[in-house]
């Protein structure tokens, strides 16, 4: 039996990815395939996410959010080390930008 191996990975999405449904579609899927981590909008209008798994399941994500409707993926970038890299941001009213949706954190 071949011992799975989970990697994590943090990534950060530019593009048409806020207000089409984005980290919706992101958690549903992300939990069909037993992935772990968070996703939130960003005040730059990207998309941030954390998500630890089998990579062929990260990739899967990957594929299914690109092969959205609404959804248009421009640039991705993973940090390269594997930390989390903390962005700084203005406070603001609408607190709705940042929402950290979470899926089965308890993996972490």
């Amino acid at each position: 039996m071949e011992q799975e191996t989970k990697i994590r990975k943090h990534i950060y999405f530019y593009g048409r990815v806020q207000g089409v449904g984005f980290r919706y579609y992101a958690v549903q899927k992300a939990e069909e395939l037993g992935l772990n981590g968070w996703v939130r909008n960003l005040y730059d209008g990207s998309v941030e996410m954390e998500v630890e798994g089998e990579e062929a399941d990260i990739d899967q994500l990957i594929l299914f959010l690109q092969n959205r409707t609404y959804i248009w993926i421009e640039d991705m970038k993973v940090a390269e080390d594997g930390s989390v890299m903390v962005l700084m941001t203005q406070d603001r009213d609408d607190d709705s930008a940042s929402e950290l949706m979470v899926f089965r954190l308890t993996g972490f």
